[in-house]
């Protein structure tokens, strides 16, 4: 049944590519969505009975790759992931719909955002080195398609994709190498083959493998310093596909790290996950920081997922460091705390993405700067985008707090173990999380207030209409996930729980007690959200029924009325209120030597006299240091040697002839 599902549910993706590629303009978008729902339908019911019963399947046939067949296994903590792209792939065809009503896509688009489905559906049931890295170029080579088909529209998009494709197969060959390498010493390429012969494997063997396609996911998940891409490709991708990119595809560095470094090399050496875990303190403060300042709405969405990754990388590392020092327990909290929050990112951030491109839509631009005062003029798209930007400030009683408060609760927990190191890098991993806590706030008051609240500041804000009802619908489904998990979080923690296990070699025991909320059974921990929201909703109606109840003419009942980030003035203009620039500010003043931002004032006199200035223009930029830093240099050596290069093939018939003798004597030297 499971296996029918999924391999139905990868056909109807295929199948919807075709149909978006051959049907004519008025049918081919509507058709394709409709199939890319169903296919994520079948996908999720197939990847859900395995994570309910726990049973995988397995599947070879020698029909479509040569020489090696294809080779498919879905275990559970294959399925989560697979269940999790199915979630937001469901949302994105829902949304696509409207999306691309406006402007009829082109047959290329319209089939892009199918076949990337597929592809991202096929990942984590790939079972053999062939299969995996056909199905990982494949999702590459369709991201990179899907991030290009507004190209003729945006000079950018063409540097982005750029970027992108030269970091993700940099990664593809680092991934590759390790894989061959751990295919070559078992002396057969499929996983089962190679997890058979994980203790007959010399150390460093292992060890180099581990960093290699360390260094190959942790570019696709995106993580500090191999994350210059991400804030690049994710603002200048459509909408559905930014959903895609952020909330199932870095998802799949994650699983990888997983797959080789638990499953294939059976968990390693202490120091492989201490490593993992540093990497993850990085990201999660360098993707708040910038989040912070940043005042494009899917650039500041780009780097918080910098920022999650790096949180769901800090369980995943402290996972495999307190599984390495025999803590099995912790290990299994800590990494089900980790996969709960990368599922709550997937639902948040899939749901900001969509409601970023609902208001570039409406507003034509994604400035917030240049927005404000969309709360009137979409309300839908204002409560749905509130419920996203509110879950991923870890408010209590949506998603994000409870996948971080049981990820706080592994970490102090894990203090007890015997490990200087480990217990520092769980101290790295607490003060982490806190730092990340109050900057993504910080983030996220700024995208909500500004580009929701107060006056509109330009005539694109001004003119600005609710978008359609299948953009709505995608959105809601998503925010939908994010209150469900939030309030009753504990009806996801036995799938969680049954993936956790399966993500450790020999499986860990679980610490929670079923129920609805979050109950550490074995370590004295519990809270009930679904208690919190009550009594918080209960206070509001007792307030409310307070201010109902009260006399006519008491002050309660004649509140003064002002316009929301007005500072209380009666007379407010849009040029009063508060920007994204300013509101980052004094965040930028703390942290400059990290950020770095340039400045930029341009001043113009008057014409009677220069003393009188006539208009001020201040412009201020905060660009990625690590790509200035790091990326700088190489960028500019290969420029260098492309110029050079280029002196090469000047058209004599002498020049080339001379080359190939010198290549031809090199060879035979090295032959002889």
């Amino acid at each position: 049944m499971s296996t029918t599902a999924y391999l139905v549910g990868l056909g109807a993706a295929g199948a919807a590519a075709l149909l978006g590629a051959i049907l004519p303009a008025r049918r081919r978008l509507f058709g394709a969505a409709l199939l890319s729902a169903a296919a994520c339908l079948a996908a999720l019911a197939g990847a859900g009975r395995v994570l309910v019963s726990g049973h995988p399947f397995s599947l070879h046939t020698a029909q479509v790759l040569p020489l090696t067949g294809v080779d498919l296994s879905l275990d559970p903590l294959g399925a989560l992931f697979v269940a999790t792209t199915a979630v937001v792939g469901l949302a994105a065809a829902c949304y696509s719909v409207g999306y691309g009503a406006h402007a009829t896509p082109s047959r290329t688009a319209t089939a892009a955002l199918p076949a990337f489905l597929a592809t991202l559906l096929l990942v984590p049931a790939a079972a053999s080195v062939a299969t995996f890295m056909v199905a990982w170029e494949l999702m590459a080579l369709t991201s990179l398609l899907a991030l290009l088909t507004e190209h003729r529209r945006r000079p950018e998009t063409r540097d982005a994709a750029q970027w992108y494709a030269a970091m993700t197969h940099v990664g593809a060959a680092a991934i590759l190498l390790g894989l061959v390498l751990l295919a070559t010493h078992a002396g057969g390429q499929t996983f089962s083959a190679i997890a058979a012969h994980r203790g007959r494997r010399s150390v460093p063997l292992t060890s180099a493998v581990f960093v290699l396609t360390l260094l190959g996911f942790a570019s696709k998940a995106g993580a500090v310093p191999l994350h210059v891409w991400l804030p690049r490709a994710h603002p200048e991708a459509p909408s559905p596909i930014s959903a895609l990119m952020s909330g199932a595809m870095v998802n799949l560095g994650i699983y990888g790290i997983l797959r080789v470094g638990e499953d294939l090399l059976g968990g390693g050496q202490l120091w492989w996950w201490l490593l993992v875990a540093a990497l993850g303190v990085v990201s999660a403060v360098f993707g708040a920081l910038h989040a912070a300042a940043s005042t494009d709405t899917k650039r500041l969405l780009a780097y918080s997922t910098v920022d999650n990754v790096g949180l769901v990388l800090v369980g995943v590392g402290a996972a495999g460091a307190l599984a390495a020092g025999g803590e099995r327990l912790l290990a299994g909290l800590v990494l089900l705390a980790a996969l709960f929050h990368l599922v709550n990112h997937a639902l948040f951030k899939g749901c900001l993405f969509l409601g970023a491109g609902a208001l570039q839509h409406a507003a034509g631009t994604r400035d917030l700067d240049r927005l404000g005062g969309l709360a009137r003029k979409m309300p839908a798209t204002a409560v749905l985008f509130a419920v996203g930007a509110l879950s991923i400030s870890a408010l209590p009683g949506l998603n994000g707090f409870a996948s971080e408060w049981l990820l706080l609760q592994g970490l102090l927990h894990g203090f007890a173990s015997h490990s200087a190191t480990t217990e520092a890098a769980l101290l790295s991993g607490v003060a982490a999380l806190a730092i990340t806590g109050g900057l993504t706030a910080t983030a996220f008051v700024k995208a909500l207030g500004v580009g929701f609240l107060g006056q509109p500041r330009t005539e694109g804000a001004r003119g600005a209409r609710e978008v359609g009802p299948s953009m709505l619908a995608g959105m809601a489904l998503l925010a939908g996930g994010c209150v469900v998990l939030g309030v009753v979080p504990g009806v996801a923690l036995p799938v969680l729980d049954r993936a956790a296990a399966a993500g450790l070699p020999g499986g860990a025991p679980s610490a929670l007690r079923v129920g609805l909320g979050l109950d550490l059974a074995s370590l004295h921990g519990a809270i009930e959200p679904v208690l919190l929201v009550t009594g918080l909703l209960a206070g509001i109606l007792v307030i409310w029924g307070a201010l109902r109840l009260a006399p006519r003419h008491a002050e309660l009942r004649r509140p003064r009325r002002a316009e929301a980030w007005g500072c209380g003035r009666e007379l407010q203009t849009a040029r009063m209120e508060i920007t994204a620039t300013s509101f980052a500010e004094p965040l930028q003043r703390v942290f400059a030597d990290v950020l770095r931002p340039d400045h930029d004032l341009e001043v113009t006199h008057a014409a009677e006299s220069r003393y009188f200035p006539e208009a001020i223009s201040f412009h201020q930029r905060v660009d990625d240091a690590i790509e200035r830093v790091a990326y700088g240099p190489v960028i500019a050596a290969v420029a260098w040697w492309g110029r050079l290069a280029r002196r090469v093939p000047n058209g004599s018939v002498h020049r080339y002839l001379a080359f190939g003798f010198a290549a031809l004597v090199l060879i035979l030297v090295v032959l002889a």
